[in-house]
């Protein structure tokens, strides 16, 4: 399994790119910085996209990543999310306003096959999408999101999306015996608890008593949940340092913060 790291921060910069990530090239996990960091070779080979929610750094090259899908032809690209997330992209996004709606634009401009399918999935109910098992779980936020976890070939990655304190995502992640990694958000140093709680975010605090409920639903299986790989994504720009100092006194974890351009074979 490969991952690729295409956005892996919580605002923009020249440095910095928002939420995006690559699955063994074909599978995009959110769309912040697809078209900015990928060829228009590599936009080609995406098959599916999985969208955690709505907000707007999660889903904003999708614009340009369905017209550039539309010129070059090919399969439709198949975007995918929980009920409420589908609907918010069709309603505010590909809605012939904001955005010219591709799902009734023909691939080429012509023929009966549209550009884009925006394909509802539901929680907790797996789906082959892309070649993978793919299975959406609901996490704590602003508004209605989920994470995900892909099961590959190879075995599985788990995705946080963007969350605060949650429970079931750990549930579901206790019974995944074949989890390579998880990626999971951190976004605000630990004074700033406040906002984290009301914007649906993490700091170093709060996820550090976080991962402790991977432990306890681990079990006798708690020395492999302390070393599973944790990539960590999301930081706001601003508070960059600050919460890479606060997470580097995490002991017993095998935390790794995100680059962009980073290839992880897990």
């Amino acid at each position: 399994m490969e991952l690729r790291v295409l956005g892996c921060h919580g605002g923009e910069t020249p440095k910095h790119r928002t939420s995006s990530f690559l699955l063994d090239g074909t599978t995009a996990i959110d769309a912040g910085a697809v078209t900015s960091m990928l060829t228009l070779e590599e936009q080609h080979r995406i098959e599916t996209v999985l969208v955690s929610h709505a907000h707007l750094d999660h889903v904003r090259d999708l614009a340009t990543l369905a017209d550039n899908r539309c010129q070059q032809g090919g399969q439709p690209l198949v975007i995918a999310g929980i009920p409420e997330t589908i609907a918010v992209l069709r309603k505010h996004f590909f809605n012939d306003l904001l955005w010219p709606d591709f799902s009734k634009i023909p691939l080429g401009g012509q023929g009966k096959t549209m550009t884009i399918e925006l394909r509802t999935i539901e929680p907790e109910k797996a789906v082959r999408l892309g070649g993978n098992e793919v299975t959406p779980v609901l996490v704590h936020h602003t508004i209605d999101a989920c994470g995900f976890v892909v099961r590959t070939p190879t075995g599985a990655l788990a995705y946080s999306g963007d969350t605060g304190p949650t429970e079931r995502l750990w549930e579901h992640l206790a019974g995944c015996a074949d989890l390579r990694a998880l990626l999971m958000e951190i976004s605000f140093p630990s004074e700033h608890h406040r906002l984290a709680k009301v914007s649906g975010h993490h700091t170093p605090e709060t996820l550090e008593v976080e991962l402790r409920k991977l432990d306890r639903l681990a079990g006798p299986g708690q020395d492999a949940a302390r070393q599973l790989p944790v990539l960590l994504y999301h930081i706001k720009p601003v508070f960059e340092g600050q919460v890479e100092r606060e997470l580097a006194k995490i002991a017993h974890r095998n935390l790794e913060i995100c680059r962009l351009g980073e290839q992880f074979i897990l």
